[in-house]
C-alpha cells in the first residue's frame, strides 16, 4: 500500500440525464429561465432608473434587487443550460463566491426593504428624513460591504480543505454543502461555521421582518377607511411573497438530510432555491405593482 493521494484540479458537475434528448431539453429550458428572468429583471431596473416618478426609497431598492437577481442567475444558470460538467477549481471557488454573496445580498436588501415599508407606513410623516437617499445608499452599502466579508469567509475556509478522494460534485453547480461531502478533511467546523452564520444572519433577517409587519399591520388595521388599508397592504403583499418564497424554498433546500449520491429530487430542489426566486421576483412585483406597469406601457 502506497501513501499516494491524487490532488483535485477540476470538479465535475452532475449530468442531468444520460440521453442527449433530455440534455439538449434540459438546456433549453434553463436558457428559457435565464433570459427571461434575465429580461424581467433588466426591464424593472431601466424603468426604475429612468422614470422620475420612481425615484422613491422604495423603487431605489427594487432595482438593487433587480440587480442582484439579475446577478444570481447569471451565477449559476448559463453554465447549467451549455450543460458543461467540468470547472476547475479556481471557477468553482469563484462560483462559489459569488453565488454566497448574492444570496446574502438577496436576503439583507430584503430585510432592508421591510425596514423601508415600515417608515412609510408607520411613520409617513417623518418618512422623507428617515430614508432619505443617503440613508439609502448606506444601507445598500452595508448589504454589499457585509456579504463580501460572509461570502469571503466561507469560500477561502472551505478551499482551505483538501479534495483528494473524489472530484464528483451531485449538484449542477458548485456550493458549499456539496464541497464538504466530497472534502478527505475534517469538516466538523467548516458546518459549524457554516450552520452558525447562517442561523444568525437568517433568524436575525427573519426576526427583523416579522417584527417590522406585525408593526405594519397593527398601524394599517388601524386605519378608518378601507380604501388606505388597501393601498397599504398592495405595496407589502409583493415583498411578502418574495421573502417567503426565498425563505421557504432556501430552508427546504438546506434543511434535507445529507445525502451521498445526486438525486432529481435534489436538483430539483436546488433549482428551485437558486432559479425560481430571482426568475419570480419581476413577475411579482410588475403584476402587483400598478405603478410599474403603468411606466413600462408609457414607455
Amino acid at each position: 500500500m502506497s501513501n499516494f493521494t491524487t490532488i483535485v484540479t477540476e470538479f465535475l458537475l452532475m449530468e442531468f440525464s444520460d440521453t442527449r434528448e433530455l440534455q439538449i431539453l434540459y438546456s433549453l429550458l434553463f436558457f428559457l429561465f435565464y433570459s427571461t428572468g434575465l429580461m424581467g429583471n433588466l426591464l424593472i431596473v431601466i424603468v426604475t432608473t429612468f422614470d422620475r416618478r420612481l425615484h422613491t426609497p422604495m423603487y431605489f431598492f427594487l432595482r438593487n434587487l433587480s440587480i442582484g437577481d439579475a446577478c444570481f442567475l447569471s451565477v449559476t444558470v448559463p453554465q447549467a443550460s451549455i450543460n458543461s460538467l467540468a470547472i476547475s477549481v479556481t471557477g468553482c471557488a469563484a462560483q462559489i463566491f459569488l453565488f454566497t454573496f448574492m444570496a446574502y445580498v438577496e436576503f439583507t436588501l430584503l430585510t432592508v426593504m421591510a425596514r423601508d415599508r415600515y417608515v412609510a407606513i408607520c411613520h409617513p410623516l417623518l418618512y422623507p428624513v428617515i430614508m432619505n437617499p443617503r440613508v439609502c445608499m448606506q444601507m445598500t452599502l452595508t448589504c454589499l460591504f457585509t456579504g463580501l466579508l460572509y461570502a469571503g469567509f466561507h469560500t477561502g475556509y472551505t478551499f482551505q480543505l483538501s479534495f483528494c478522494q473524489s472530484n464528483v460534485i451531485h449538484q449542477f453547480f458548485c456550493d458549499i454543502p456539496s464541497l464538504l461531502k466530497i472534502s478527505c478533511s475534517e469538516t466538523f467546523s467548516n458546518t459549524l461555521s457554516l450552520l452558525g452564520s447562517a442561523v444568525v444572519v437568517g433568524l436575525g433577517c427573519f426576526a427583523f421582518i416579522t417584527a417590522s409587519y406585525m408593526s405594519i399591520f397593527s398601524t394599517v388595521l388601524r386605519f378608518p377607511v378601507k380604501e388606505d388599508q388597501r393601498k397599504a397592504f398592495s405595496t407589502c403583499v409583493p415583498h411578502i411573497i418574495v421573502v417567503s418564497l426565498f425563505l421557504i424554498s432556501g430552508c427546504y433546500v438546506y434543511l434535507q438530510p445529507p445525502s451521498d449520491s445526486g438525486s432529481l429530487k435534489d436538483i430539483i430542489l436546488s433549482i428551485f432555491y437558486s432559479i425560481i426566486p430571482p426568475f419570480l421576483n419581476p413577475i411579482i412585483y410588475s403584476l402587483r405593482n400598478n405603478i410599474i406597469l403603468f411606466c413600462i406601457r408609457q414607455n
